[in-house]
């Protein structure tokens, strides 16, 4: 049965900074350290970590907010995509980002658990934080 989680942190950079870096390809890879390929159109493709992630802009919200359609290829094929949501709020010294993960395969639990931490949050933390300084 698939699930759902939220996730919040705090980024050293204005939610446009984000939302910008985020739907761009080249932003993306410098962001996270790995190939990505992204554009900040509704409907376009994207895919990042090298091809392990895939997905969909379904909603755009500059600087605010960022819905996606999201596979791995982990997932497998009889599995719906998943979804994610990506509220950016400013908040003192930068953005409060809000990630909202929804429809996530049952076993799946690795995202929850430390992936999307260690994988964006933290490598978004130290390139925002060295841009900044």
């Amino acid at each position: 049965m698939a699930f759902s989680f939220t996730l919040t942190d705090l980024i050293p950079a204005t939610p446009q900074q984000i939302y910008d870096a985020w739907l761009s390809s080249r932003g993306h890879a410098k962001m996270t350290g790995s190939a990505a390929r992204a554009k900040p159109e509704e409907g376009a493709a994207f895919s990042a970590w090298g091809g392990y992630i895939k997905g969909r802009n379904v909603t755009l919200e500059p600087g605010r907010r960022i819905v996606q359609s999201w596979r791995t290829t982990k997932f497998a094929r009889e599995d719906p995509d998943s979804q994610i949501e990506v509220l950016l709020e400013p908040f003192a010294d930068g953005t409060r980002i809000t990630l909202r993960h929804t429809n996530v395969p049952d076993g799946h639990t690795g995202y929850q658990e430390g992936g999307w931490q260690q994988h964006y949050f933290e490598p978004m933390k130290q390139y925002f934080g060295a841009s900044n300084s």
